[in-house]
């Protein structure tokens, strides 16, 4: 191959698209076995690879040549052919960097943990130091000279004022776990979490609710996707396609999940944006029909509400696993907080807010049958759908009218 991407599983990968969208060139993604990445470097059948987890440190016995950053980091994730000679680099490092200074988490005179203990989190033990952090420690499961355990970090550094996640912990598939739990450090001021996939761990999102600025990784990536294919090509690229890829990449990569009452109208837009987008559109009861083998109505009257939520919930968790659809739940979902976290690990929540008095009760919708009962609902719900919402549109406008605001609102975010 001539440019790609090598690691141990790369099924979450987005380095493909990400290449291809800044200098359009074929981009491979290359999965090793650890006993096989020996054999491959050594046969340098290529012109450049990025590498992930875990052979950031596997390489350097093959590169002929590092650069001082990647060499006082201990770790390289871009290896160059230059006339046979493999030189490398570590471009996460601009990455990350960017990344930080982009969202205004600032590490000057603070006290930074960095979890995990491999070449990632030696790239983000550099780039806090770069940027003036006070003390910077890692943390791993095992206690080594370069690394506290998890728990001395709850102990003795619950006054840490910055994380940086570089473990895996939390990456897709597995999205349903967080490397530590936030009420151990109340002193935080900002969370960096180098996955993004999804793009918004259980990490970042708890760090999000309690008011603390926090990202995951994906910019990290284009960013420092960009720095190697400059490394790659030896043409220079321009820095505003870091923010143009990185735009299109959130953008297709990310659900737009359309809330609101029953009746207000998500179904009808959903599927026009759908349409006029390119996107999957999935209505969360026509699956939970499917699921159950009948109408909702029958779900409540022969299993309860408990049953139907919990069903609703498992849907939620599954269309929310990964990216790039136009999702509809029921009206009653957001009353779960586990189901809006999981409809914000790849999504932005845009409320459809239409005046009760527009609204219709029917019987299909057992918590809303009638004119009462869906009163009753209307002030329940409301204040939690602009409490759990990114944006919010009101349908006082013609159908279409009001599909070009909600896509806005959703494609308009940086």
């Amino acid at each position: 191959m001539e440019y790609g991407l090598i690691g141990e599983k790369l099924g979450h990968s987005f380095s493909r698209e990400i290449h291809e969208k800044l200098r359009g060139y074929a981009y491979e993604l290359k999965e090793l076995r650890p006993e096989e990445v020996g054999a491959f470097l050594t046969a340098r059948e290529f012109r450049g690879i990025n590498v992930t987890i875990p052979y950031k440190e596997t390489v350097i016995p093959y590169l002929d040549e590092i650069d001082d950053a990647a060499r006082e980091i201990g770790a390289v994730n871009t290896v160059v052919n230059r006339g046979g000679k493999l030189y490398g680099y570590n471009t996460d490092f601009l990455g990350m960097r960017e990344l930080m200074l982009r969202e205004e988490i600032d590490p000057a005179g603070k006290k930074v943990l960095v979890l995990g203990s491999g070449g990632t989190s030696k790239t983000a033990m550099t780039v806090a130091k770069s940027l003036g952090a006070s003390v910077v420690l890692r943390v791993s499961r095992q206690k080594r000279d370069d690394c506290i355990t998890y728990e001395e970090a709850r102990a003795e550094h619950a006054d840490a004022e910055i994380i940086i996640n570089a473990t895996p912990v939390g990456m897709y598939p597995n999205t349903d776990a967080s490397p530590v739990d936030l009420a151990d450090y109340p002193k935080l001021s900002g969370v960096v979490d180098a996955i993004y996939n999804p793009l918004r761990t259980k990490l970042v999102l708890a760090a999000k609710a309690r008011g603390i600025r926090a990202t995951g990784g994906l910019f990290m990536l284009v960013g420092q996707a960009a720095a190697a294919a400059e490394r790659f090509t030896g043409v220079p690229g321009d820095p505003a396609d870091v923010a143009r890829v990185y735009g299109e990449l959130l953008s297709q990569k990310e659900n737009l999940v359309i809330t609101g009452m029953p009746g207000v109208g998500k179904t009808t837009v959903g599927k026009l944006i759908a349409k006029h987008h390119d996107r999957e559109f999935v209505d969360c009861d026509d699956v939970i029909v499917e699921r159950a083998g009948c109408d909702i109505p029958t779900i409540f009257a022969t299993q309860g509400e408990k049953a139907f939520r919990d069903l609703e919930s498992t849907v939620i968790r599954e269309l929310s696993a990964t990216g790039g659809k136009v999702i509809a739940p029921g009206g009653g979902a957001v009353l779960r907080a586990e189901n809006v976290e999981a409809l914000r690990a790849n999504g932005r929540i845009i409320f459809l807010d239409r005046p009760l008095s527009s609204i219709t009760a029917t019987e299909g919708r057992p918590l809303s049958a009638n004119r009462e009962a869906l009163e009753a609902r209307y002030r329940e719900r409301y204040p939690i759908y602009c409490g759990t919402c990114d944006a919010h549109v009101e349908t006082d406008g013609t159908i279409a009218a009001v599909e070009r605001e909600v896509w806005a609102a959703f494609a308009g975010q940086e």
